[in-house]
């Protein structure tokens, strides 16, 4: 963990590579991100929040003209049900504000688990590891657990990892498993993981 901290040095907010001035935007930024990229997200998203700034804004404008801003993060029409949907949820159930436990931002269509835990941890420096992709490739490759489901990984890596560092721990396997441990060619020369990774220049 210390080794991850000195790669990739900073707060979760500052790791999260997804813009965003607020926990409203990153919730709108991380479902746009399925299927997508960080990158290209950040392309859209100032467009979408200069027109729709704010869950009531975004839940009455006209999903054609939402679809139309959103249409290169791919899957526009689902993603556009789905941001629209998550801002009329807030507006009708939250008073407008993204809420902070878990079981509440799982009921907001287009948030899942991993996502309410990037929102809890990025957006308001509350506990939560998501697990995407990255998570649960790096955490088997470093042995770390030998689960494949997803909600069972962060369970395991919860006991392993104090509750204030589980979001920056897991932006920081994210930016691993993006520069250095990649999936089809990982670069184990300049790995600071490698002379204790069980899978080191196995692949």
């Amino acid at each position: 963990m210390l080794r991850l901290a000195d790669e990739y040095p900073g707060t979760a907010k500052e790791l999260c590579e997804l813009d965003h001035r607020n926990a409203f935007e990153l919730t709108v930024a991380t479902i746009l991100s399925a299927q997508s990229t960080d990158k290209m997200v950040n392309t859209v998203t100032p467009t979408l929040f200069a027109r729709w700034p704010s869950p009531e804004a975004l839940a009455g404008a006209d999903p054609a003209d939402v679809e139309d801003v959103v249409h290169a993060t791919g899957f526009f029409r689902q993603k556009t049900r789905s941001i629209q949907g998550m801002a009329r949820v807030l507006v009708e159930r939250f008073d407008s504000e993204v809420p902070g436990p878990i079981e509440q931002l799982v009921t907001l269509p287009g948030v899942g688990r991993k996502t309410a835990n990037v929102i809890r941890s990025v957006a308001m420096d509350l506990p939560g590891l998501p697990v995407d992709t990255h998570v649960l490739r790096l955490s088997a490759r470093l042995g770390l657990t030998t689960q494949t489901d997803p909600v069972k990984v962060e369970h395991e890596l919860n006991a392993m990892v104090p509750p204030t560092e589980r979001g920056r721990f897991s932006l920081r396997v994210i930016l691993h498993g993006r520069r250095v441990c990649i999936a089809r060619r990982p670069a184990c020369p300049t790995c600071v993981l490698s002379d204790f990774c069980p899978s080191a220049y196995t692949e």
